[in-house]
């Protein structure tokens, strides 16, 4: 535990009945807090469906993206397909000398 994380000074001696019991149900809740977490640290097949979610939600944000581009300048796509098109083509005839 990190030093900033200081617990609540517990009841005194001379505490009365109804500060034992919030004292008890604040800490029944704490832990419940902290069984939870842990709970959720630990749940790794539910993490990994998280992380496909938030990959999954990129993914199609950059297709979004990226179909917005291509209709904005429609001249890019191609001469993107033409550049690959080169490069293969440079490779197939170097490979061929």
């Amino acid at each position: 535990m990190a030093g900033s994380d200081r617990l609540p000074p517990e009841p005194g001696p001379d505490a009365g009945i109804e500060e034992l019991q919030a004292d008890i149900e604040q800490t029944r809740s704490e832990l419940g807090d902290t069984v939870a977490a842990l709970s959720d640290k630990l749940d790794v097949k539910s993490r990994a469906q998280d992380k496909a979610a938030d990959t999954r939600e990129a993914v199609v944000d950059r297709a979004q993206t990226a179909t917005a581009a291509a209709k904005a300048n429609p001249a890019a796509p191609v001469g993107v397909l033409l550049a690959g098109v080169a490069v293969i083509g440079f490779l197939w005839w170097r490979r061929r000398r």
